[in-house]
């Protein structure tokens, strides 16, 4: 139910008529079911706590950042179709696309949602292309935001492939070429759209037979959108911090010493930390790696911004810089080049819980040394788990 529901079933719940003394009861009826519903948002609120992400503060903190290509348009179907076309080719140029490119992205659109921001869709289906969280495209926050999901659209996400991704891409029907990154039931009707999205972007100001690349120019398609390397930082992953990237050797169990009052002992933090990922995970945490660490340990927030600014929080006596045996529950932390850094929960036998390794967005059981040698990341050190401004 979104909000226009909710005024619908409240105009309708008041009994709002024409006539004068109706009207006044009308009204009064209103009045009370809006305060009802107020009250019920108080004490039933529907957000759950957030804790400090690996930008608390910055841009990108959770789910995609608010900016003027996630800002819903505005203005009559038409308008919005313009303003939403101009923003998918904006997306093209930004990677050095052709024009053709453009064209294949709005004749997908207009197939899939109208070229509208739909919030809804078949099954968990949402945005301009009508990508899934479920399927890996991001969350369902960043699929809403038109530059994400045209630039999903573009290269690909997490192990989905974008047009970019496709041989000949740029040779074959237009339609076929929709098809290959939607992979749809119903393949033929794509290209039914030509015409209509070649007179759309005339009027939307969009040059369709501008010339570019066929490989997205200045990105690494290979390397998927994580916490560290989209607009978390002035480096990106692939300089490996101050030290280079190669792998310092396996990880092993060192001894727990540490007596610590967290929320959650341990055990109970590490079994946590198992059933919320993998099979078990939600999407909820794009660049979220300090968030899911103070959560791990039953912490509503960290109280700290960056995650890498967590290893310096921690008293000094606690660090242990570059040391490859951390105990089972110890906090990992890793320099990415970028500025908020990364930061995981070692689970022993050299396995950590950590999120957009593996898929962005969410969390998967991966060897510690994935770090070094997928992002080619330093490896810092290692704390207990203590979390001196968290609550």
């Amino acid at each position: 139910m979104d909000q226009r529901d909710v005024m619908r079933g409240a105009v309708k719940a008041a009994g709002v008529v024409k006539k004068g003394a109706q009207l006044k009861i009308g009204a009064i009826a209103l009045c009370v079911f809006l305060v009802g519903l107020l009250l019920l948002g108080l004490f039933f609120p529907a957000g759950r706590a957030e804790a400090s992400g690996c930008e608390d503060t910055g841009p990108g903190t959770g789910n995609a950042a608010p900016d003027a290509s996630g800002t819903p348009a505005t203005g009559t179907l038409r308008e919005k179709q313009l303003t939403y076309a101009q923003q998918i080719d904006k997306a093209a140029q930004k990677v050095k696309l052709p024009g053709r490119a453009t064209l294949i992205a709005l004749m997908t659109a207009m197939q899939e949602s109208t070229l509208q921001n739909l919030n809804r869709g078949h099954l968990d289906s949402v945005g301009l292309f009508q990508q899934r969280p479920s399927m890996g495209w991001g969350t369902k926050a960043q699929i809403m935001t038109v530059s994400f999901a045209a630039e999903s659209f573009y290269l690909g996400r997490g192990t989905n492939q974008g047009l970019t991704d496709i041989k000949g891409w740029d040779k074959m029907p237009l339609g076929q070429a929709a098809q290959k990154v939607q992979k749809s039931a119903h393949p033929t009707l794509y290209s039914g759209h030509e015409t209509t999205m070649r007179k759309l972007a005339k009027d939307a100001g969009i040059n369709l037979e501008r010339g570019g690349s066929t490989t997205p120019a200045g990105s690494d398609t290979s390397t998927p959108v994580t916490s560290d390397n989209t607009d978390c930082g002035v480096t990106q992953p692939g300089t490996g911090g101050s030290a280079g990237g190669s792998a310092g050797g396996k990880f092993t169990d060192g001894k727990q010493t540490w007596k610590l009052n967290n929320p959650r002992s341990v055990e109970d933090a590490i079994a946590w930390a198992r059933k919320n990922s993998g099979p078990g995970s939600s999407a909820d945490w794009y660049r979220r790696c300090l968030a899911f660490t103070a959560i791990v340990y039953g912490w509503n927030f960290s109280g700290v911004n960056y995650a890498i600014d967590h290893y310096t929080v921690v008293p000094k006596s606690m660090r242990h810089d570059r040391d490859r045996n951390p105990p089972a529950g110890a906090l990992m932390y890793w320099d990415t080049g970028s500025r908020a850094g990364h930061i995981a929960v070692y689970l022993g036998d050299g396995k950590v819980a950590s999120n957009d390794i593996t898929r962005p967005g969410y969390i998967d059981i991966v060897d510690a040394e994935a770090f070094e040698t997928k992002w080619r990341a330093r490896y810092i050190g290692w704390t207990p788990p203590h979390f001196p401004r968290a609550g």
